[in-house]
C-alpha cells in the first residue's frame, strides 16, 4: 500500500489556472490505457482523499452520482458541503491523525491524493506521501494553484510519454 499524489500539471507547475479551470488540461490528447494512464492507476486505488475545492469542482463539473466507488474523504472544516447521496466522509484536523483511518478504508490498495496541492502539501509535510505521479501538459499558465506549495525533496524513478504529456513518477527522497 502506498500513498500516491497523482495529478496533472502545466509546465510551470500549476494544477488549475487562476480561474480554477482545467480547460487547459481537458483539451489535450491522452491515452487512459497508456503510460501512467488513469485506468490502471484507478484499479490500484482503495481510498481517495481530497480537499473541499477539489470536491466542489467535481460536483460542479461532473454532476450526478458520485463518480468513485472507493471510500472518499474530503478534508474540510465547512459542514454541509457534501451533496445528498454522495458516499463521502468529511474530516478536519491533522492529516497524520486522519491517515490511519484512510489507510484502513483502502484495504490492501493505494491511497490517492486527488486534485490540488493544498492537501498534498499537508500530507508531504507530515511525511505521508510515498510517490508523486505528475503528468505535465505542454502549456504554461502563469498563475494558479501550485502542484505542491511546500518545500520537499523527491527522487525521479520513472518517466514516459503519454500522447501530449510527459509523465514522471517521483518517490519521496530518503
Amino acid at each position: 500500500m502506498s500513498c500516491i499524489y497523482y495529478t496533472a500539471s502545466s509546465l510551470d507547475g500549476y494544477v488549475v489556472d487562476e480561474a480554477d479551470s482545467l480547460d487547459w488540461l481537458m483539451s489535450r490528447d491522452v491515452d487512459a490505457d497508456g503510460a501512467f494512464g488513469y485506468e490502471a492507476f484507478a484499479k490500484s486505488v482503495g481510498a481517495l482523499v481530497m480537499g473541499s475545492a477539489t470536491y466542489e469542482w467535481i460536483v460542479k463539473n461532473e454532476p450526478g452520482d458520485w463518480m468513485y466507488e472507493q471510500p472518499s474523504w474530503v478534508l474540510t472544516s465547512r459542514p454541509g458541503i457534501v451533496v445528498d447521496g454522495h458516499p463521502v466522509r468529511t474530516v478536519s484536523g491533522d492529516v497524520a491523525e486522519i491517515y490511519p483511518s484512510v489507510v484502513e478504508s483502502a484495504g490492501d490498495r493505494d491511497v490517492w491524493l486527488v486534485g490540488g496541492g493544498v492537501v498534498a502539501a499537508q500530507f508531504a509535510a507530515a511525511g505521508l506521501i510515498d510517490e508523486m505521479v505528475v503528468t505535465y501538459a505542454p502549456c504554461t499558465l502563469g498563475r494558479g494553484a501550485p502542484v505542491l506549495p511546500v518545500r520537499s525533496e523527491w527522487a525521479l524513478h520513472e518517466v514516459a510519454r503519454n500522447a501530449d504529456f510527459v509523465c514522471a513518477r517521483w518517490a519521496r527522497a530518503a
